[in-house]
Order: structure tokens, then C-alpha cells, then sequence
């Protein structure tokens, strides 16, 4: 069975970023844990998608996306101050949550979904890095197709039910909140993109 839309996927795959002899090994999904999506659903990059269509059980494949097919050049103006005092709950910072390095789950005005990692913690803001974990980067997969399966009814219905929590599961200092988006509020309609880094390119 050929990989094609609503087909069920599983693949092994190492991911490294970088070019020439430059290269970091930055995840592998094996046969024990494989990726495994929903083919034409927009869950992946456009680009992966291209690259392994018509593919069935069993073949391998290698291939490189640039920054432009991936996560786009990293961009300074996604690096934003947001309000200390979102993050806040009955005006304490969970530290557990927001400290430097740490991505963060997050939500806008218009129910998109962003991952932010904390840059730095000041008194009245928290400095957040809105770009993607591999903006600017060259992607390099190689990998082998495992199972191509129909898709079953509940599985293309579990695409679209809606999700609860605040961001992509965990809590980022949100429930209360004033600005009633995740501690995000208006303050950042700028970042655009979803959650879900990772690379097989959620």
C-alpha cells in the first residue's frame, strides 16, 4: 500500500541538522518508537510530505529541507517581552515553570497555539523566544517506512477533537488569568505557528 492521503504512517527516521561534515543528530524515532501520523492532514511540513509520498512499507528514503521548506530563518522580531504578571498565579511566579531554557506551551488571542522558551526572567517581564527550536536550520532525514495502513474512522476523528488544557498540555501559570489566553493574552498575536515542534514536523 502506497503512502497517500488519510493513510496511516509509521516511520523510523534519524534527523540531524546542519550541512557538509557539520552534523548534529537531533532525534531518532525507531521501530520500538516510531513516528506515526496521519498522512495529507497537515500535521507534517508540506515538505516531509512531498518527500515520502507514494512511498510503501519498506522503502527508505533521504532527504534534506532547507530553512524555507522547514521552520523559516529565525527571526529576531519573535523574541518578545510579555508581562511578568501573566505567568503569574495569585501574584507568584511558578518557577517550576517559567525559568530560563524552558519551553513554555502557550496560547493567543486567536486560539493559536505557540511554544515560547524563556530567555530570561526579570522583575516586570519574561523575555520568551517565539521562533522554532529549528528555525534556520537545514534538516536532514533518513529513514524506512514501516506500516502504511488505512486509517481507521476514530483515528481521522481524533484529529479533530478539540483540545483541553492550556497550550500543548502542560500548565504555563494559566487558568485564572486576566487575559484568559494561557498567560498570553494580547500580548503576543505576533508569533505565528502552532505547537508541536519535534521534527518528525509536527
Amino acid at each position: 500500500m502506497k503512502i497517500s492521503t488519510n493513510k496511516f504512517v509509521a516511520l523510523s527516521y534519524d534527523l540531524t541538522v546542519g550541512e557538509g561534515e557539520e552534523l548534529e543528530l537531533m532525534e531518532r524515532a525507531t521501530a520500538e518508537t516510531p513516528l506515526e501520523f496521519i498522512f495529507g492532514t497537515n500535521s507534517m511540513l508540506e515538505a516531509f510530505e512531498k518527500n515520502i509520498d507514494g512511498l510503501v512499507e519498506g522503502d527508505s528514503f533521504n532527504f534534506v529541507l532547507t530553512p524555507d521548506e522547514a521552520y523559516g530563518e529565525y527571526d529576531d522580531e519573535h523574541i518578545v517581552d510579555l508581562p511578568r504578571h501573566i505567568f503569574e498565579q495569585d501574584g507568584v511566579l511558578n518557577e517550576d515553570v517559567i525559568f530560563e531554557g524552558n519551553t513554555v506551551p502557550m496560547m493567543d488571542t486567536n486560539g493559536n497555539r505557540l511554544n515560547g522558551s524563556v530567555v530570561e526572567v526579570k522583575d516586570d517581564v519574561i523575555k520568551m523566544d517565539f521562533n522554532h527550536p529549528l528555525a534556520g536550520e537545514t534538516l536532514n532525514f533518513s529513514g524506512k517506512v514501516l506500516n502504511v495502513r488505512e486509517s481507521t474512522p476514530e483515528e481521522i476523528a481524533a484529529l479533530f477533537a478539540p483540545q483541553g488544557g492550556c497550550g500543548c498540555g502542560s500548565g504555563c501559570g494559566c487558568g485564572d488569568d486576566e487575559e484568559g489566553s494561557c498567560g498570553c493574552g494580547s500580548e503576543k498575536e505576533m508569533a505565528g505557528g502552532g505547537c508541536g515542534s519535534g521534527c518528525g514536523c509536527h
